[in-house]
């Protein structure tokens, strides 16, 4: 499963970046909106952190097929080839995707929160299909329940598309997701450290690190190898 920072912080993403396999960044307008600066610098600067090889989601903000398709050119010229343009998963959504994979334009069908929307996304020809879990949650529904069944779906009619998950709540969301097999998960970035943030980790590396010390050689190898 492909684990990818729902977020636009760039510091934020610079850390986690650093430490965790992470293999892309997911932006959306309201969390671009939410970095309270240029949008295009703030993506570009995301590109910079990620690299080139990495993926990258940005998606195209109107509401209409043309102007849907007209954004996910311009987006996809922007940042390179690697960058999945999200697409409302609507019917003028669905004919915007059918038109970028003619394109060669990598897709998501975004704001997926029924299996039937996420169906007719892989039909279309999406690479991506993101539903949003703890929305669905919110809905009175089991978003996670909801995810695995879109994924069933996918499976059973050997659709090319793989799911998205996106808007956890809690670490084990995405760890039952990732025991299910989905494609790809994205994650707030409280939400990816929440995967190892556990006391008893902590206890047991600083027992690891207290005991070799207490040899009296050294703080750790190196500086013993090294003398």
């Amino acid at each position: 499963m492909k684990l990818l920072i729902d977020d636009a912080n760039v510091e934020k993403i610079r850390k986690l970046v650093a430490e965790y396999p992470v293999d892309g960044v997911t932006t959306n307008p309201s969390i671009l909106a939410k970095a309270k600066r240029n949008p295009i610098e703030t993506l570009h600067e995301i590109r910079e952190i990620i690299g080139q090889d990495a993926l990258l989601f940005v998606q195209a903000v109107p509401t209409d097929t043309e102007g849907m398709i007209k954004d996910a050119k311009a987006i996809t010229k922007e940042f390179g080839q690697n960058t999945i343009v999200k697409i409302p998963s609507i019917p003028a959504g669905f004919a915007a995707i059918r038109e970028l994979k003619k394109m060669g334009i990598h897709t998501c069908g975004t704001v997926v929160y029924t299996p039937m929307q996420a169906y007719l996304v892989a039909k279309a020809g999406a690479d991506y299909v993101a539903p949003y879990v703890n929305r669905i949650d919110n809905m009175g529904y089991d978003g996670v329940g909801v995810v695995k069944e879109i994924q069933n779906i996918l499976t059973n009619n050997h659709m090319d598309t793989e799911v998205l998950a996106a808007s956890f709540k809690n670490s084990m969301q995405v760890l039952s997701l990732c025991e299910y097999g989905v494609g790809a998960a994205t994650a707030a970035p409280d939400v990816i450290e929440a995967l190892v943030k556990n006391a008893a980790i902590d206890q047991a590396v600083d027992t690891f690190v207290d005991d070799f010390k207490k040899l009296g050689y050294g703080d750790s190898m190196a500086e013993i190898l090294d003398k």
